[in-house]
């Protein structure tokens, strides 16, 4: 059902399109890997590699666009926290990642008068120099939060829960998001991303094949590195799994290191989130399960919430405290003040 190859990754891999016919298996062994370390490489998805490829291409395509055309949907207008994002534009831990992105999110009507977590709901800005990234853009995000799903039915079974236990936290306008992600080669020892754990319930990633940068943490708190894998997603566990299992499923802190000078990467990540207001179910595990489980991790510089918008709204206004600040007149706790 998961298997190790011999490359530079011990992460194991998990088959979807066996679980149709034989979920058992499948949950058992997608149960045991995920409790130890929340990454794995995830094929038979069904989505074919040639739509891995053109978007690759079509994030290329925008990246090499001029630098007035990318700031046309600058980041910088959008109280939602949408659009480009310049290169070192993005904190982690308060340090700079160094990439440029696209941040995108469900196409939604700002809400007039919105309090905290609310101003995450708005419109998407699009670059009027490259039409079809809309249209790729969306419908990757639509068969992505159908393969995200499926893998949520699956750990619920395994956990003892029906398979459906999650969906009432999706059924009313989850607030996914999507990076389109940029790493440029750096001659010093930046930080693609800063080591840090995801908001929201799972990650869905794509990254450009035969490049390096992703790093895992290990359970003896040695980076691990996970290499692409052709036609696959590297799949890993947000807080809100760790929250909803009461710490038997662990979210696992990752980084990104910057390329080489000379080289650069491109990594597509989907988050796959509830709605803002939604608060993830706490599951009764079987009784074998909850002796094992660790307990949510306590970290009172970067508190979990049940409820997804808190973690959003703190996550994105840690990230970019110059959009916080211009839109909401909030400066974060250790923002620098320019960057």
């Amino acid at each position: 059902m998961s298997t190790t190859d011999g490359s530079a990754s011990s992460l194991p891999i998990f088959d979807l399109a066996v679980a149709a016919d034989d979920p058992d298996p499948f949950r058992a062994d997608l149960l045991e890997a995920t409790h130890r370390l929340g990454f794995f490489y995830l094929v038979g998805h069904g989505i074919e590699q040639r739509r891995f490829d053109d978007l690759i291409d079509i994030a290329r395509r925008f990246f090499s666009l001029s630098d007035a055309d990318k700031d046309e949907i600058s980041q910088l207008r959008s109280p939602q926290f949408r659009g480009y994002s310049r290169l070192g534009g993005e904190l982690t831990n308060g340090a700079v990642d160094w990439r440029e992105q696209i941040d995108i999110g469900p196409e939604r009507a700002a809400i007039e008068g919105a309090e905290g977590y609310w101003h995450l709901q708005g419109p998407n800005l699009w670059p009027s120099a490259l039409p079809e990234l809309r249209p790729a853009l969306e419908q990757w995000s639509e068969d992505l939060a159908a393969v995200g799903r499926e893998l949520l039915g699956h750990w619920a079974a395994a956990l003892g829960a029906p398979v459906t236990v999650f969906d009432d936290a999706f059924a009313d306008r989850p607030a996914t998001l999507m990076k389109v992600v940029r790493y440029p080669g750096s001659e010093s020892d930046r930080q693609g991303v800063g080591a840090h754990k995801d908001s929201g319930v799972l990650t869905l990633l794509l990254v450009e094949p035969d490049t390096a940068g992703l790093q895992v943490e290990g359970p003896d708190g040695e980076w691990i590195d996970v290499p692409p894998r052709r036609g696959a997603f590297i799949v890993n566990i947000g807080e809100l799994l760790e929250v909803a299992t009461g710490g038997y499923l662990r979210a696992t802190r990752h980084r990104v290191l910057a390329p080489r000078p000379g080289r650069d990467r491109i990594s597509i990540p989907y988050f796959l989130n509830p709605g803002l207001d939604a608060q993830i179910p706490v599951l009764e595990l079987p009784g074998e399960l909850a002796r094992h489980s660790r307990g949510v991790e306590l970290d009172p510089d970067n508190p979990i919430f049940n409820t997804y918008g808190e973690n959003a709204w703190k996550s994105r206004t840690r990230a970019h405290p110059d959009v916080a600040l211009r839109h909401h007149g909030i400066r974060p706790a250790g923002a620098p003040t320019s960057y």
